[in-house]
């Protein structure tokens, strides 16, 4: 009796809330992750042998499939979302039984997509169950009358019991499942509080054994930490086929959504919104939208064509460069990565003798818009020349080009898509690095002026 009393002594162990990581005791710094302040306390109970992170996705069925077998198209073809934007994303839609994850911050509008998708979807005849662990059913029936969602096939309730959940598809059989948040649902038989580590992998689990066993496709929603990543340990997105991130500045209407993780279709795809009082409403040409406010007479403005995936679409490069006689001048970007801006600021002051030591600058992507990519070096330069100059370059101007150390213009990829972008809304002169010449297939050499290094682009008949 004694050693049974023993043996069921629940013990203490702290869990690392950003990897999953395991101590016997508290340390200041997880030593799996090397994350600081990340450990919590959690009670340890036994494990559960019929789990299904134990018990795997076969069922108990073990059959090896050949490749060349042929496969259940219908049963795999992808459903539309009824909103391009997200499908795009996606790679062409829904496909059946997959598990994504949809991150963002508070207040940026995820339940809102995610009300409108299954609205969308329940009027094609598609039986959805939309659980909300936040907000109590009357208040979402009030939400989705003001979005002007509506559907006798979509089943909202208000539950944070798993368990209750997985009996709520069981007796629906709902083609998707909205899980709305994540961090909120728990299974009983775990000690550890909602959102901890132990209940978002093991919630997580079971909802992926549902969606691979029984074709039932799986929407989660996720909560955002400080530092901009999803909340939950980051074995929850090597769980998902699919990571979407919300993003967007409350400050202003437009939201992006970007895949960060798709094993169905391609990463890295963009997709446009409006955030209105009904609800969102799809951009279907972005690049129009950001330069919808440019002005055409300003000097410290250049239009930039960046690549989201496979999605080409035009954004407003602005620079200020404002003379002071600080010993240490300002330097703040929005929307540009600030130590990209150092290293241009180099390059310009080195290969061009600008006294950029003796200004404040300042460079800002127009619209809330972030480019990430070294692309946009060229049409950085070329604003902050302008603000210098106090020039304003011609609206029909178009640049993207990668600044080397050394001062030469670096080929990028896309071009073709990229000047295809830019001539729909007229753009008629393009700056690009020299090396491209080789990737365009028809010839533009009286739009295009190829550039080899920095000093080309300062040229009176040039610039």
């Amino acid at each position: 009796m004694l050693v049974k009393s023993i043996m069921a002594k629940q013990r203490t162990i702290y869990v690392c809330q950003n990897c999953g990581g395991q101590s016997p005791k508290w340390l200041g710094k997880c030593p799996e992750c090397g994350q600081w302040n990340t450990l919590a306390e959690e009670i340890s109970g036994k494990t559960d042998v019929t789990s299904d992170s134990v018990r795997g996705l076969g069922r108990g069925d073990i059959k090896a499939v050949s490749l060349s077998d042929e496969m259940t198209h219908k049963e795999l073809a992808r459903v539309t979302s009824g909103l391009n934007e997200l499908d795009r994303v996606l790679g062409g839609g829904i496909v059946p039984g997959s598990f994504t994850l949809v991150g963002g911050d508070p207040g940026i509008g995820k339940s809102t997509l995610m009300l409108q998708t299954t609205s969308n979807l329940g009027n094609k005849d598609k039986k959805i169950l939309y659980i909300s662990g936040e907000e109590s059913v009357s208040q979402t029936q009030m939400r989705a009358k003001r979005l002007g969602a509506s559907s006798s096939n979509l089943f909202i309730a208000s539950e944070t019991n798993l368990d209750v959940i997985l009996k709520l598809a069981e007796q629906l059989k709902p083609f998707l499942i909205v899980i709305d948040s994540i961090q909120t649902v728990f299974l009983p038989e775990l000690q550890s509080a909602p959102g901890s580590v132990s209940q978002v992998r093991e919630c997580a689990a079971k909802l992926m054994f549902l969606a691979k066993t029984d074709g039932v496709s799986v929407f989660l929603v996720g909560h955002i930490t400080k530092d901009g990543s999803i909340a939950g340990p980051k074995v929850l997105e090597h769980m998902v086929d699919t990571v979407l991130s919300f993003e967007g500045d409350t400050n202003h209407q437009y939201r992006i959504l970007r895949g960060l993780k798709n094993r169905f279709g391609p990463a890295n795809e963009m997709g446009v919104f409006e955030m209105t009082s009904t609800g969102l409403n799809e951009v279907a040409n972005p690049s129009e939208l950001f330069l919808s406010e440019r002005s055409e007479s300003a000097a410290g403005s250049a239009i930039f064509c960046t690549m989201e995936g496979t999605r080409p679409y035009l954004v407003e490069v602005q620079a200020l460069a404002s003379r002071t006689n600080m010993a240490m001048p300002r330097r703040t970007s929005i929307g540009v990565d600030h130590n990209r801006v150092h290293l241009l600021l180099a390059i310009l002051d080195k290969h061009l003798n600008l006294d950029l030591y003796a200004h404040d600058v300042f460079v800002n992507i127009a619209g809330g818009i972030r480019v990430a990519e070294p692309a946009v070096d060229l049409a950085v330069a070329a604003a902050l020349l302008s603000s210098l100059k106090n020039y304003a370059i011609p609206k029909n101007r178009c640049f993207f080009g990668e600044l080397g150390l050394t001062g030469e213009v670096r080929g990028v990829n896309f071009p073709e898509l990229r000047i295809r972008e830019a001539k729909k809304l007229g753009f008629e002169k393009f700056f690009l690095p020299s090396n491209n010449k080789r990737h365009l297939k028809s010839d533009k050499s009286d739009q295009i002026e190829w550039l080899e290094s920095i000093k080309d682009l300062t040229s009176t008949e040039r610039f």
